[in-house]
């Protein structure tokens, strides 16, 4: 019998006996296999890719997380009651949008203040989320509230481009004395400018009772930061320049001007303040008078709480006014400028307080503070 063997195994004739092959086939894989190999490091075939196990640790790069926003503070309501009747503004200013009216006597909640803690924003209409602004000088309180304060759309004091306002004055339509009055400014408020006139003695502001929501006071009746770069306007509000020149003649030295007439009176007094235990006790006003030209007397009216009342008097000015308290148009007690005097008072009884400036022939003006307190 004959047989061959070839590259994958013994051949034999139909009819032989079967041969154990596995020796002869391994050993042909091998010989392939290194056939391979050394053609492969000749460059003659193509090396084979062998994937590498992966070791070691796989770092995971933390992503970053977005976090909800923090809870806002709840402001706890303050409790006050206001002390005479008062107008309830958008904004802490005077020269403010007048939202409402609140009377004498009536509880307020105050959630916030300006910088200068001249005044309270308030919750108003009550009941409701919606906000106002009153003078704080005419809201008590048991304690000096602890609130926030809030810049609200006010001119912040240390913003640029605004004016404080060093005394009651005037604004204007245009810039200059001889257009309209459209509302006065008080001491301390506080005014965004928006331009000035040509040469920087007038600024214009933002004012809501005004033309355009503007009007025009005088820089020398203000403290001002900004005004250099502020533009240059017409009083109709079109801009011709920019910057003020070289050249430009500073603001007039400050001169006296006559306090605004009110009308008040005996019969009709600027305020009426009744002081209670549950309401308030104490109160502040604060007003100017001028002579012999302008405002020359001012009337204000409480009730007594106590039998002893402490009355404050703080003058600011040239002129030297006198206080004198009345009851049943008898004089009860006269008060100097910067005294601190108590008065015997009948709790339920009505005083009234008369300001009057001294007469003279040449304007003087004076701003005063009176303070009342109910001593028990």
């Amino acid at each position: 019998m004959t047989s061959f063997q070839n590259s994958i195994g013994i051949y034999r004739p139909r009819g032989t006996a079967p041969q154990r092959t596995v020796g002869l086939v391994l050993t042909a894989a091998l010989n392939a296999g290194l056939i391979y190999a050394l053609l492969a490091g000749l460059g003659m075939v193509p090396m084979p890719v062998i994937p590498m196990p992966i070791t070691g640790r796989v770092i995971i790069e933390p992503q970053d997380t977005v976090l909800p926003p923090p809870p806002q503070p709840t402001v706890a309501p303050v409790a006050g009651t206001t002390s005479t009747q008062l107008n309830v503004r958008a904004e802490p200013s005077t020269a403010s949008t007048v939202l409402g009216i609140i009377p004498p006597n009536t509880k307020v909640e105050i959630i916030g203040k300006d910088p200068g803690e001249n005044w309270w924003q308030i919750l108003y209409p009550a009941g409701t989320q919606e906000k106002g602004w009153v003078t704080a000088q005419y809201v008590t309180s048991g304690s000096s509230p602890e609130v926030p304060v809030i810049g609200g759309g006010q001119a912040n004091p240390n913003d640029e481009n605004i004016a404080i306002v060093q005394q009651q004055l005037n604004v204007r339509s245009g810039p200059g004395a001889d257009f309209n009055s459209v509302g006065t400014l008080n001491p301390q408020d506080v005014a965004r400018l928006i331009g000035k006139d040509a040469n920087g003695a007038w600024l214009q502001i933002e004012f809501a009772a005004g033309p355009d929501g503007k009007g025009w006071i005088s820089a020398a009746f203000v403290q001002a930061k900004g005004v250099d770069g502020l533009p240059i306007s017409t009083e109709s509000g079109a801009v011709v320049g920019t910057g003020t020149p070289m050249d430009t003649p500073q603001p007039p030295t400050p001169t006296l001007v006559s306090a605004p007439v009110d009308s008040d009176s005996a019969q009709s007094p600027a305020v009426e303040v009744i002081l209670s235990a549950s309401g308030s006790r104490s109160f502040q006003y604060s007003g100017d008078i001028s002579s012999p030209d302008g405002d020359h007397e001012d009337w204000i009216q409480f009730t007594a709480l106590t039998q002893t009342t402490l009355l404050s008097f703080d003058c600011f000015g040239i002129a030297v006014p006198t206080l004198e308290v009345l009851q049943n148009n008898s004089s009860v007690q006269e008060v100097t400028c910067g005294e601190k005097v108590l008065v015997n008072t009948t709790p339920g009884s009505i005083y009234l307080v008369h300001i009057q400036a001294n007469s003279t022939s040449a304007l003087q003006y004076a701003r005063y503070v009176l303070q009342v307190v109910a001593i028990p």
